[in-house]
């Protein structure tokens, strides 16, 4: 009796293990909002009784985020290069994205400024609560948004149905929640530290950009999706860029993640006033 031949493609295995490398990082940027979650706890205890301590363990809340922001993108960009992109993979993907920049930047500002700064269930207390969960309501929703465009592609200027890949619409979750970290990385003492008027008015900035980053995530201004990035033969000097990121980021963190994730934050609506400003004075000639 004759063998049967194996009909299967050939590496149908390897091919198959393809699939969970993107769950793999996925997996992890749900580990380091996890993480970030339990130290943002450990530091709302010792905020009070021991500020060098609480901001220790601020600072590993803030570093989890940061590293969850790299695992985000590297999850994408190997689904894409392996096209292994699933369906699945995009709702657990966004799922992940709700706990690591929604509730865990949430929480860190939460034990590193609100709870430290003001007496619970006050008027400035509560306002902080609020702006809180304003601020994870837009990122769910920001979330849910782009789900939907994921899978209902925008018609382009040229009547095709085409995916947008080189912008967002609205600020996305992870670079929003990558700036709050990015603050609390620069400063990681619990606000209190800095006397109770400092901490007053350094808790009301930082507010003032919570309400700004849940705008900008429920807005129509479209960022970068940097997508398109080493895509090119022309991006050279580009991953020579990215390369000096890196070495400052290795070299002078604090300064460096806040000066990236603050000029990526307003590089959106800096584009967005220039386009205003150039169409008015296209309409007025």
């Amino acid at each position: 009796m004759e063998d049967k031949k194996d009909t299967r493609p050939p590496h149908k295995g390897i091919k198959k293990g393809l699939y969970v490398i993107p769950t793999l990082f996925t997996a992890a940027n749900v580990g380091m909002g996890f993480l970030a979650v339990l130290w943002s706890i450990r530091g709302f205890h010792a905020a009070v009784t021991d500020p060098a301590t609480a901001g220790i363990y601020f600072d590993h809340s803030a570093i989890a985020i940061g590293l969850a922001i790299l695992f985000d993108t590297l999850d994408g960009r190997v689904a894409r290069a392996t096209h292994t992109a699933t369906e699945i993979g995009v709702q657990f993907d966004s799922l992940a994205d709700v706990l690591t920049f929604g509730i865990a930047p949430t929480a860190l500002v939460f034990a590193w400024a609100v709870a430290p700064t003001f007496a619970e269930g006050g008027p400035a207390y509560n306002t902080g609560v609020l702006l809180l969960f304003m601020y994870l309501m837009c990122g769910a929703f920001r979330l849910a948004r782009f789900n939907l465009q994921a899978t209902r592609p925008r018609v382009l200027a040229e009547g095709s149905a085409k995916v947008d890949k080189k912008n967002f619409v609205g600020l996305p979750i992870p670079p929003a929640g990558g700036l709050l970290a990015a603050i609390v990385h620069f400063s990681p003492a619990p606000l209190n530290f800095y006397g109770p008027e400092n901490s007053r008015y350094y808790t009301i900035l930082v507010y003032c950009l919570i309400a700004v980053l849940s705008v900008l995530m429920v807005s129509k201004i479209r960022y970068s999706s940097m997508k398109t990035l080493g895509t090119r033969r022309t991006n050279f000097m580009m991953l020579l860029a990215l390369v000096a990121m890196g070495m400052a980021v290795w070299l002078y963190s604090g300064y460096a993640l806040l000066v990236i994730s603050a000029i990526y934050v307003g590089h959106g609506l800096v584009w967005w006033i220039f386009r205003a400003m150039f169409s008015k004075r296209t309409t007025m000639a």
